[in-house]
């Protein structure tokens, strides 16, 4: 949630009330922003092991207590292979599905869909959604309790002052790839198709460039620690990391743990790496080999993922990012490749949160008329069909009893259409019969039930599960295999297939004889058929990379049912590209080829891993608890310090005076993140310059509320000296103005991009004056006179103060500045009490992309003070010269030269029309990215995120006064404009600066200025 105005509005009253001419912009006190709703009241209880609490509520309950003996597994595995016991118990705190875990208040900011869990350093908390399949599940676990390790090894324990361990500081490669080599192992067929595929580019990364974003650090971090802990042993995956908790440089401790420089390592490393592909690479062939690219996957597209081929096999569906700011749903010709149109779009357009992507696919009716996906809106799952003739949403089927919806597949005759889902955490088929309205659950156990696939006849279900190779008592998970699900008596018989790896995404022949699936038996995912009355096992592609989608179990293939044609998706150059085969021989295939002796899923060097680790992972008995009950209990929320500040003193002198400074900041959560308590003071000298904060948020609910309680004191002064007859004198005066305030603050998320806040408070504005007079006889040096005197001062203001805004954003921003959507925010302030004014403010702003990567950003803004009190001088004017607003007009700009003798109140009618109680400006510019535009290093932005604009900026300020309006009302006062360039370049994430090049219209005696500001662009 954005910090609440009404936390602001102390600062900028006080300012105001010490009469300043020109008051903060309230363009700058506004602000934007997505929401994170919280649709769902989770009622948690906790489960206690014997080093877990695992937080859970109902709909997952069943589910509890397998992640809990996971847990208790996997604090063995990890306590043996780092040579460490955790200090305290370890929470973990789950969700029933991704669309849940979303919602969490225990991690602030967004999730993406393609988080899996989060491991937090403060509280030590690891939070994740259940991922359906045990198998996954136990994964995401396993690598989110290594984050739990690393933060202990290298911490100082929970909460408190310097609790942020040396971990979360450390390069993500080294923190993630451990994280993945501890959880998954040396053998991971995924992340050796990654680095076989750098191989084949020559792009194997150096040591500085695993820091480099562009190199994804799990899969490299797992690959290069492979490396390390075949050559020094799996002890040395700890050594390196208390090492690197100690130095804060895994670059030294890489080199104090091995005795080799680390750019030696990297080499070798390489070495090893294409010593080890070259075999593969030689015994496989290109996927153009196999199949046609599909042209039109434009080449900033890194992914082209999860197709859907329409029975005639013409046209093909597929999620794409080539829209740059959202994986979105594209329709292209099967046979070209050109995009004809994007079906579904979510960069701007807030209906669907999420159309599951990296976990599923549509899919195509017979008729080819409609289009089924599952998707996430508000918080739950839904079943869309579209009419893909009418480019129209024909129906949407909310399914709130589920977590998430995967996979579709329509029954030949259209009345139904049956998928994978989510419910209470696990993964199994369901069908719902369109015509009734009815779901019926088809499976209903903890095996992982996949990508069901209908036979043309209707009369079987195609789909991959678990439940032939895992062993739920001891929790020992099996590889996934095909299966057959009789419709007419629910039997579900297994298919052949290989003795080892997984078998997956099972599409069938147009005459129901075979099924294509995608296998990893030797070490690389490729495409094979399956014949089902005999069961031999064709290969059908033979790729040295992979066919595979952005994980082990996404979606690949697609046949057309009427066509036969088949669309994949492989693996190479770094992007997921689609190819079709057309038919023939090649889907026919060919005597299956085995490169199993190659070691291709092992990752280098493959001929000598330490065999400690797969020991450690493959043991599924040492470290489970028996299968029994926990003890649970209710959660009941309890504040517990999180964070302290670090304290800050400070002693000096000055004209002023001596001063003794300091303060703190102390922040106080529960477990979950509902309850959240701050309080900070800062003290500069006496208790009359104490600033204080007292601040409760509740997240509970959808509905946000909370409470500030605060005293902030504004200090100004004067300073004097000179001599009276024999005496030096010092005079000081001082001005001191305090605010004291208590507020409620509401905030209610209609949507992700839509809200509406509201504060109610009471403030008191108090003021005091004194004047300090000291004098030094000149004969003696001596003090002779020391005096304070407390002069009259203005009566205090007692105001209250109320707000109430409508917020929308759904724009993207980018490095510096929003490059999509729109924004706006209509917001009225009413101030009553010994200043009676209401402030509106209208602020709306447009962000198109006419042609990429080309911006055009337009903003009307409108503020202004209405009422009884709206031109009191206690309140400072508009200024329509701040950053931000219209450029070329800065305060500091001005100089005499512009001011002539006139009868305005400065003396500077140049500069008197830029201020008012009521404003109104435009802006409009036209941005892109300068280096992605020259072609200077790749991607959106180039080489650097450096964006350039072309803008124009128009303003006018007018008063309540009579005839003070502006001319196009028919007043007398005129506008500003400008125009000119800007340079905003994003400071490493911690600012943006601006420069601009800029003509102001109206001041006649200034030609080009330049301006620098720290602000992103509006």
């Amino acid at each position: 949630m954005p910090a609440p105005r009404g936390l602001r509005r102390a600062g900028a009253l006080a300012l105001a009330a010490l009469g300043i001419a020109t008051a903060p912009a309230p363009a700058t006190a506004q602000y934007f922003g997505r929401n994170k709703v919280r649709y769902e009241a989770f009622r948690f209880e906790l489960l206690r092991t014997k080093h877990f609490e695992v937080y859970f509520y109902p709909e997952e309950a069943a589910a509890a207590p397998i992640v809990a003996r996971m847990a208790e597994r996997w604090y063995v595995r990890h306590a043996a292979a780092l040579g460490h016991q955790l200090r305290g118990t370890q929470t973990v705190i789950v969700y029933a599905s991704h669309p849940h875990f979303e919602q969490t208040n225990a991690i602030d900011g967004d999730l993406s869909e393609g988080t899996g869990g989060v491991t937090e350093a403060l509280k030590r908390r690891i939070v994740m959604p259940l991922a359906g399949p045990l198998a996954e599940t136990d994964h995401v676990l396993g690598h989110e309790l290594v984050h739990a390790f690393q933060y202990d090894i290298t911490g100082q324990g929970r909460g408190g002052l310097a609790a942020i361990p040396t971990a979360a500081r450390l390069p993500l490669w080294f923190i993630e790839g451990m994280a993945e080599y501890l959880s998954l192992g040396p053998v991971d067929p995924n992340t050796a198709m990654w680095l076989r595929d750098a191989a084949r580019q020559n792009r194997l990364p150096n040591l500085r460039q695993l820091e480099d974003p562009r190199y994804f650090p799990y899969r490299y971090g797992q690959a290069f620690l492979a490396y390390l802990a075949a050559r020094y042993g799996d002890q040395a995956i700890g050594d390196m990391l208390r090492a690197a908790g100690r130095s804060g440089d895994v670059a030294h401790a890489l080199a104090e743990v091995t005795g080799t420089p680390p750019d030696t390592l990297a080499k070798q490393w390489h070495a090893a790496v294409r010593a080890w592909a070259a075999p593969v690479e030689a015994a496989t062939r290109p996927a153009a080999t196999f199949g046609r690219i599909l042209e039109g996957q434009q080449k900033d597209a890194r992914m082209n993922i999860a197709p859907a081929v329409s029975p005639d096999g013409r046209r093909v569906a597929f999620f794409s990012d080539r829209g740059l700011f959202a994986v979105e749903l594209y329709l292209a010709d099967a046979v070209t490749g050109k995009v004809e149109r994007s079906l579904v779009r979510t960069a701007v357009d807030a209906h669907y949160e999420s159309l599951e992507f990296i976990t599923s696919s549509g899919a195509w009716d017979a008729t080819g008329r409609r289009f089924a996906f599952g998707a996430v809106a508000k918080g739950r799952p839904i079943l869309t069909v579209l009419d893909v003739e009418r480019d129209r949403i024909e129906r949407e089927i909310p399914l709130p009893a589920l977590g998430e919806i995967f996979t579709p597949t329509w029954s030949p005759d259209g009345r139904a259409i049956a998928f994978s889902a989510l419910a209470g955490g696990v993964s199994d088929l369901f069908v719902y019969d369109l015509g009734a309205g009815a779901l019926r659950r088809v499976t209903a156990d903890a095996f992982a039930d996949l990508q069901p696939a209908w036979s043309p006849d209707g009369r079987t279900i195609a789909f991959v599960t678990d439940r032939f190779s895992t062993t739920l008592p001891d929790l020992r998970f099996g590889a996934y295999r095909l299966a057959l699900y009789d419709v007419a008596t629910g039997r579900i018989t297994p298919l052949p297939g290989f003795p080892q790896g997984k078998h997956i995404n099972p599409q069938w022949s147009p005459d129901g004889a075979h099924i294509y699936f995608v296998s990893d038996h030797d070490g690389i995912s490729n495409v094979y058929r399956l014949d089902v009355v005999g069961g031999m096992v064709r290969q059908v592609t033979d790729v040295p990379t992979g066919a595979s989608g952005i994980t082990a179990l996404s979606p690949v293939i697609s046949v057309a049912q009427r066509g036969g044609r088949l669309v994949f998706t492989a693996y190479e150059g770094g992007v997921y590209r689609l190819y079709a085969i057309d038919g023939g021989a090649t889907l026919a295939g060919s005597r299956p080829v085995d490169l199993s002796a190659s070691r291709p899923a092992v990752l280098p060097p493959a001929d000598a891993p330490d065999p400690t680790l797969l020991l450690r992972l493959a043991d599924a008995e040492t470290g489970l608890p028996p299968d029994t009950a926990f003890p649970a209990a209710p959660y009941h929320p309890k504040l517990s310090l999180s964070y302290v500040a670090p304290p800050t003193l400070a002693v000096g002198a000055d004209r002023y005076g001596a001063y003794v400074g300091g303060g703190t900041a102390l922040y106080f959560s529960d477990l979950l993140g509902d309850h959240n308590l701050v309080t900070g003071f800062q003290v500069n000298g006496g208790l009359k310059d104490l600033s204080a904060l007292l601040g409760y948020q509740n997240q509970s609910r959808r509905l946000n509320w909370g409470a500030v309680v605060q005293q902030v004191p504004y200090v100004t002064g004067n300073y004097a000296a000179g001599f009276v007859d024999t005496t030096y004198v010092e005079q000081v005066y001082l001005q001191r103005q305090t605010n004291r305030s208590i507020s409620g603050l509401l905030a209610y998320p209609f949507s992700r991009v839509q809200r509406v806040e509201m504060s109610l408070g009471y403030e008191r504005i108090s003021f005091d004056q004194e004047v300090e007079t000291r004098a030094f006889s000149l004969n003696t040096g001596l003090l002779v006179y020391d005096s304070t005197v407390t002069l009259p001062s203005p009566a205090a203001l007692n105001l209250m103060v109320s707000d109430v805004a409508l917020v929308y954003d759904n724009s993207y921003f980018g490095a510096t500045s929003p490059v999509l959507g729109q924004r706006y925010r209509l917001d009225v302030q009413q101030m009553t009490g010994s200043i009676t004014t209401t402030t509106a403010i209208a602020d709306y702003r447009r962000y198109l992309m006419p042609v990429r990567p080309w911006t055009i950003a337009a903003r009307l803004l409108h503020v202004g003070r209405y009422g009884r009190d709206a031109e009191d001088p206690r309140l400072g004017p508009l200024f329509l010269g701040y950053p931000g607003l219209v450029r070329g007009y800065d305060n500091g700009s001005f100089d005499p030269n512009e001011c002539p003798a006139a009868t305005t109140p400065s003396g500077c009618p140049v500069f008197d029309r830029l201020l008012g109680s009521r404003m109104l400006l435009a802006n409009a510019e036209l941005r892109f990215p300068l280096f992605g535009v020259l072609g200077i290093g790749g991607g959106y932005y180039g080489a650097f995120p450096l964006e350039a604009a072309i803008f124009a900026d128009a303003g006018v300020a007018w008063t309540q006064a009579p005839g003070d309006k502006p001319t196009f009302l028919g007043g007398n006062r005129p506008g500003v404009s400008s125009a000119g360039v800007a340079l905003r370049a994003n400071l490493f994430g911690y600012a943006i600066g601006e420069l601009d090049v800029v003509k102001p219209f109206q001041r006649p005696g200034k030609g080009w200025l330049i301006e620098l500001n720290l602000i992103p662009g509006f």
